[in-house]
């Protein structure tokens, strides 16, 4: 290696140094203010309550779900050949299949809803985050939020592919369409476009049992509080399709529910709340952090940002490099003139 790369080199290392240090300062800052100010639910925002003690695993939810969003069944090759290539046989939600049910089986499954020799079936779409990371990390803004339903959407002809949103999401909700030539994102976008009708989310005017119960944000966690306040065992009428609609309830027992509405401050909380009999992260549900991961990164960005302090920072590094590269190499021969050093 000569000395002119070898005093290069040196010099930018040196360099990167001084960049780090000067950085240093304002990282510590952010981690010193915290994330930025969390967002909140719209006044009028709209969610679902999903019930797993209630849930047969019927998927009346997945079949409704493929009609009112012209999605086409799926059958994975390891399953065909036992269906026949009769059933829509999805093992999770993909960009055919937005909505899905799956099952927790424990030892001998003799009992619903018990983490022990048991089983328990447990619904997986978008939660839609009151603070999402997949809006976040979007960087032409193809996820948006509805600022009065607080439903999180996606808009395919503004979507590059870039797929951060897939990355983004602590649910690994969002979902592309490899094996499409030209694929897109799919998510559940809770059936804005009936919604927009004045109808019910698929999922939620299918459910025979109340199980994915429609309604404003705030009221279905009331609903969901009042389970939990319950005596297990006690006949209880469990609103259907919509809260305060005017269906007929379904009338069972209380289940033994987790102590814990999920999704009330799941990563900033989310409009789609969970009751369960076995543990969460059982039905595959993450344990996360109270605050969103969006707030956080955004508060660091936004402080190592402010006042242009990061590209300062980068463009005092280079600076340094320059004149120490110069320097070192002006005191190798002092008599050198800048015509030899250009032609160099």
């Amino acid at each position: 290696m000569d000395p002119d790369r070898r005093q290069f080199l040196r010099g930018a290392a040196s360099a990167i140094a001084t960049t780090a240090a000067a950085v240093a300062a304002p990282v510590n800052e952010a981690r010193a203010f915290g994330p930025r100010e969390p967002k909140t639910l719209p006044p009028n925002a709209v969610g679902m309550l999903y019930d797993s003690t209630l849930c047969v695993g019927c998927k009346a939810c997945v079949t409704a779900c493929k009609e009112a969003n012209d999605k086409p069944p799926e059958q994975p090759a390891a399953l065909a050949a036992w269906n026949q290539g009769t059933w829509d046989t999805a093992e999770d939600i993909s960009g055919k299949t937005l909505n899905v049910i799956r099952v927790y089986q424990d030892g001998a499954m003799t009992q619903k809803d018990r983490e022990e020799d048991g089983y328990a079936f447990v619904k997986r779409h978008c939660l839609h985050c009151v603070d999402p990371s997949c809006i976040s990390v979007c960087p032409v803004s193809a996820m948006r939020k509805d600022p009065e339903t607080g439903i999180v959407t996606h808009n395919p002809d503004a979507c590059i592919g870039c797929r951060y949103c897939v990355y983004g999401c602590p649910f690994n909700v969002p979902q592309y369409q490899f094996d499409e030539p030209f694929g897109q994102i799919a998510k559940c976008q809770f059936c804005n476009h009936l919604q927009a009708k004045g109808q019910l989310p698929a999922c939620c005017d299918v459910c025979p049992t109340g199980a994915s119960l429609f309604g404003l944000v705030a009221d279905l966690q009331a609903e969901a509080e009042r389970r939990l306040a319950q005596k297990p065992g006690a006949v209880y009428e469990f609103p259907r399709g919509q809260l305060g609609g005017d269906r007929s309830g379904h009338e069972a027992p209380i289940g033994e529910y987790q102590p814990h509405v999920y999704g009330e401050k799941e990563s900033g909380g989310t409009q789609v709340r969970y009751l369960t009999g076995v543990p969460h992260e059982k039905l595959g549900l993450p344990v996360l952090p109270d605050h969103a991961y969006s707030a956080v990164s955004e508060g660091m960005q936004h402080t190592l940002y402010k006042g242009m302090i990061a590209p300062l920072a980068l463009l005092g590094g280079l600076v340094v490099l320059a004149r120490r590269n110069a320097k070192a190499y002006h005191d190798e021969d002092p008599t050198r003139t800048d015509d030899e050093e250009d032609s160099r």
